[in-house]
């Protein structure tokens, strides 16, 4: 779209009407676009220095590049306004162009003295100090409004500014169907939705205190919102890294450590704590570990979920981009800024240095160690016991007399066939052939190797062979020996099994050893400069202390990580809860207080309610750092009940909904709409934690759930293997290998973790469509579904008709709605008498049998349910 340059020129003049200040409104610009080449680290192109006003004033080699009150006469602005600056970058924004140039107009003006020296002290101005997340979490008083508290009170005060209300309040369908989503991820059955109906229609309130408990009682909770936590710390089952793309077999330690930690509402806080420094809590050596102590290394895994190349690449570029990832992961999930950004040079909009950077890379350092890396499979921590590896040997001992019997049965064999080939040869060769054969390979003579070649079948005789004789004993000999080394698998079965922790565990040095930390020029791994010591953000010194104890005399490692983790709890952080409490927002509404999660910097959105913000991380600190106390207080709140109905007034004033005067629709996730479709049609596996279930590619490329049984050049063989229900668990446990996404879960937007996600996208795109239509895995969804409405639904049509309407849409359909759908049915089983279609099975492969019209009838209904909006959203 064009605008006449009139309307342009207002619109710079509305934005520059303010008196401008160098710190508050031009020092961002020219430190984003321009300190790169003219400040930073001592460079000065042209001579000309941007970091302060005065040197602007000052100017280079071209003399001053500005004149304070004429704009027309300053060579900067003319640069800026050409396009000839900043160079090698896209031309600055119309909006900063006039920023600057009103700034000259109006005199140049500084908001304070300006220092002599620019030292490490000036880093940061006040106006970037004071940016608006890095301030104490205040104690916030809700507003005073009548009949509101809390929650409600801080959305309705933002309402009466905008002349809207709450809406009306969503019905007890409605309810129960949202408040299970949000909770466990999996859609209420029939039978809950009736008792939280009749329930509600008697006491509204205390009928949805008694849900939400339930609901957050559940195993499920964990799993739902451990998926959650799992996005935010870039959560795979694999490395991340090359065509090869290795698994990571025990991550799924960590998954369920989660899991389990939600579950049991573990405080936030320790969470935290054990997650960034869970080995620093347990004794070491790492042997013969407690249940607690299992617990917190399994926590650790936190800090080993990023690309990991170097079991296939280890030099020093692969280690560093390792690291790279943890510390941008870490920024981004507990401190909600883009700190990776300050990797090769101070943060381009946020008061994050570089030497900040690499400060907070030397916290984790010890633990990671270029010097001596170590590669992933040397990470793992054993869990075997003293007393099972003692179990273990002895086990051995027994199969390996097994093994010793076996050998000797089989040197019986091979003398017995051996002396009767021998008996085939001349008289003269037999003893010859014998000592050849009985002679080690790399001893035999020349004239031994020639004489066996000459007799391939005493030449070729071995224990693998043996079958290939005496047509008389080869069956005794086989079974015998195949008995045998079977017993001996059966013997060594019997072994404790050895299972690891995907764990982050800091080798204890001699302190001349530890790692140190340098900031790398430009990033450069290669390039190191000065050396910086552990420290939080500097930014952050005026409110608290930042700097990190190098080691901790108290612990065999530095203790860094365990001290930053103290710190990052202290209930004093600005960042920690206001980062947390936001997510599980965006979590129940669709949309956070603040929409950027990860970024609460200056590119990242501005809080729509920053009272109600603090008010909750209080709140959440308040009570424990409990995740079930936030739910309970913001889904029991008239803001989270509301309807999602939508209607003229809203959508003029507010058509984002930002100010939520109604509740936002929202689509499932890929995963959970998977658990559902399970879920609907009765073949959900409830199975808590465990291995990952596999997936593999079919014959057309697609990657589905399944044993892989691709063939030894690395091509699909069509074979399906038994799995015995766990290809219907829940997606939780669906193996995350990064370069083998789910066909459903990479339709529907779910992440491949690079290193991780803050928000999910929500695309809407035909694929969607098509997967949901025509995708066999839909069509043995449906054929499922159809079997359960059959068998629980009665005899009669309508009433498997209206089970199958409960089950998707969690209320019962109209009268019409099932004359409508008995009559599709009926059309659907016309069509199938006509035109004979085999079944699904399981995995999408299809059968050779024809299905029973009616039944395909009945499918066909369930699958068009099954691919509605009213299962797809939730109001």
């Amino acid at each position: 779209m064009r605008f006449p340059a009139g309307f342009l020129l207002i619109c710079h003049v509305s934005v520059v009407a303010a008196p401008l200040t160098f710190e508050k409104d031009v020092r961002p610009i020219l430190k984003a676009n321009c300190f790169h080449c003219h400040g930073e680290e001592g460079e000065t192109k042209g001579g000309l220095d941007v970091r302060l006003a005065r040197f602007i004033l000052k100017g280079g080699e071209s003399g001053p590049a500005i004149v304070p009150g004429k704009a027309a006469e300053s060579h900067l602005l003319e640069l800026v306004k050409a396009g000839e600056m900043p160079k090698g970058k896209s031309k600055l924004k119309d909006r900063d162009i006039a920023v600057l140039e009103a700034w000259v107009a109006q005199g140049a003006k500084t908001a304070r003295a300006e220092p002599e020296k620019l030292g490490p002290e000036h880093a940061f101005t006040d106006e970037e100090r004071a940016w608006w997340s890095l301030q104490p979490v205040q104690n916030v008083k809700p507003p005073v409004k009548p009949d509101v508290l809390g929650i409600d009170a801080f959305i309705a005060a933002k309402h009466a500014e905008k002349g809207l209300a709450f809406s009306p309040e969503a019905d007890p369908v409605t309810f129960i169907r949202r408040a299970s989503f949000d909770l466990t991820g999996l859609p209420p059955t029939p039978e809950e939705v009736d008792v939280f109906v009749a329930a509600y229609i008697k006491h509204p309130a205390s009928s949805i205190e008694n849900l939400i408990d339930r609901l957050l009682a559940s195993p499920h909770y964990g799993e739902r919102w451990g998926r959650h936590w799992l996005d935010a710390a870039g959560y795979a089952d694999s490395e991340g890294f090359g065509e090869k793309d290795l698994e990571r077999k025990w991550a799924w330690k960590y998954r369920d450590y989660v899991i389990n930690a939600l579950n049991k509402d573990k405080p936030f806080d320790q969470f935290v704590r054990e997650q960034l420094a869970g080995d620093e809590m347990v004794p070491q050596p790492y042997k013969n570990l407690s249940p607690d102590a299992i617990e917190k290394l399994s926590a650790t895994g936190f800090l080993r979920m990023s690309p990991n190349g170097t079991a296939e690449m280890n030099d020093a570029a692969t280690q560093n981009a390792n690291i790279a990832d943890t510390v941008k992961m870490v920024g981004t999930s507990l401190y909600g800024l883009t700190i990776g950004c300050a990797q090769c040079h101070d943060h381009r909009y946020d008061p994050i240095s570089q030497a900040d950077y690499y400060r907070l890379r030397a916290v984790f350092e010890p633990g990671f160690d270029t010097k001596a890396w170590r590669l992933p499979a040397s990470r793992l921590v054993s869990l075997l016991t003293d007393a099972e590896s003692v179990e273990a040997a002895k086990i051995e001992v027994e199969a390996k007399k097994l093994d010793a019997a076996r050998l000797a049965k089989t040197e019986e064999f091979i003398t017995e066939v051996l002396e009767k080939e021998l008996a085939k040869a001349p008289e003269k060769d037999r003893e010859p052939l014998r000592t050849a054969y009985r002679t080690e390979v790399k001893k035999r003579t020349a004239d031994q190797t020639k004489l066996l070649k000459a007799w391939p079948r005493v030449n070729q005789l071995s224990a693998g062979s043996l079958y290939l004789y005496d047509t008389t004993n080869k069956t005794k000999h086989a079974d015998t020996l195949k008995k045998m080394t079977e017993e001996a698998m059966v013997v060594r079965a019997t072994k404790p099994v050895e299972e690891f922790l995907h764990a982050f565990v800091e080798v204890p040095k001699k302190p001349e050893l530890v790692p140190a930390t340098f900031i790398f020029n430009r990033g450069n791994h290669d390039q190191p400069k000065e050396k910086v010591g552990p420290s939080d953000l500097t930014v952050l010194a005026a409110h608290r202390k930042v700097e990190v104890p190098e080691k901790d005399a108290k612990l065999p490692t530095t203790g860094r990580r365990l001290a930053f983790a103290n710190a990052l709890t202290d209930g004093k952080h600005p960042l920690l809860a206001r980062v947390m409490v936001n997510r599980v927002w965006m979590h129940h509404f669709g949309k956070g207080i603040v929409s950027s999660p990860g970024d609460f910097g200056q590119l990242g959105s501005k809080p729509t309610h920053p009272e109600l913000l603090d008010w909750l991380a209080a709140e959440f600190m308040r009570e424990g750092w409990s995740l079930k106390h936030l739910h309970r207080l913001i889904m029991t709140s008239r803001t989270y009940r509301q309807s999602s109905t939508r209607d003229e007034k809203r959508d003029r004033i507010d058509p984002d909904n930002t100010l939520l005067s109604r509740m936002n629709v929202r689509r499932l996730e890929a995963e959970i709409l998977r658990d559902s479709l399970l879920a609907i049609s009765g073949r959900l596996n409830p199975k808590i934690g465990g291995a990952p279930v596999p997936v593999m590619f079919n014959e057309e490329g697609q990657v589905v759930i399944g044993i892989d049984t691709t063939d030894t050049a690395g091509r699909p063989t069509g074979k399906y293997l038994a799995m015995n229900g766990e290809e219907f668990r829940r997606s939780i446990y669906v193996q995350a290998r990064r370069s083998r996404p789910l066909e459903m879960f990479a339709t529907f937007d779910a992440p491949i973790m690079e290193p991780s996600c803050d928000v999910r996208s929500v695309t809407t795109v035909s694929p969607q469509s098509l997967l949901l239509m025509n995708s066999s895995i839909m069509r043995v969804h449906a054929q499922q579904f159809a079997q359960r409405v059959q068998t629980e639904g009665g005899k009669e049509l309508p009433d498997q008709i209206r089970l199958a309407w409960k089950l998707v849409h969690g209320k019962a359909p109209s009268e019409s709605d099932v004359q409508q759908s008995v009559e599709f049915v009926q059309a659907q089983t016309e069509f199938y008498k006509a035109n004979p279609t085999p079944l699904e099975v399981q995995l999408g492969a299809p059968s050779k049998t024809p299905g029973e019209p009616g039944f395909l009838g009945l499918t066909a209904l369930c699958h068009a349910l099954m691919s509605g909006n009213a299962l797809l959203y939730v109001d």
